[in-house]
């Protein structure tokens, strides 16, 4: 479990160079560009999470509301620091999503999570059991249509009805 010194909170802008450096220091998550995480901080703050411990940010969660399906919440990017890791900050970071009043029209989670990556696929799977809720998981993206071709298939996992 996170310790009593970590905050779960929305993010600010001042945050996005922060959360940059953590995506990329993971080594495994997809890195944009850094003006990409100040918008995420500016404009979607009521459906991003920042772990800070010690005023460092620690852990992140990225996540938008579907346009056309307000019921559902896209999940975009789960990063722990690595010093972080095995401690439940993930799963504490979604549940800060899930929990807050700008979320609860949301009865969907759904994400993409690469076939290799059994870290995310044990998280969600936790997070689905957690809610009480089903998990559906289908082919989304395929390889092909990446602009490089060492992507894997992307599978989307829908998580839900909840609430």
């Amino acid at each position: 479990m996170p310790t009593k010194t970590m905050t779960l909170r929305k993010p600010h802008i001042e945050d996005g160079a922060n959360i940059w450096r953590l995506i990329r220091d993971t080594q495994v998550l997809d890195l944009n560009s850094p003006y990409f995480y100040l918008i995420l901080c500016k404009y979607f703050e009521d459906t991003c999470v920042v772990a800070e411990e010690d005023h460092q940010i620690v852990g992140f969660v990225s996540a938008f509301c579907h346009p056309k399906s307000p019921e559902k919440m896209f999940v975009w990017q789960v990063a722990v620091d690595d010093s972080q890791r095995g401690k439940g900050v993930a799963s504490a970071l979604l549940h800060e999503l899930v929990k807050r009043k700008e979320c609860s029209s949301v009865q969907f989670i759904e994400t993409t999570i690469s076939p290799s990556n059994k870290a995310s696929q044990a998280l969600f799977s936790k997070l689905a059991k957690n809610l009480g809720t089903k998990i559906e998981k289908t082919d989304q993206i395929p390889p092909e249509i990446f602009p490089s071709n060492n992507h894997e298939t992307e599978q989307t996992y829908l998580i839900g009805p909840f609430h």
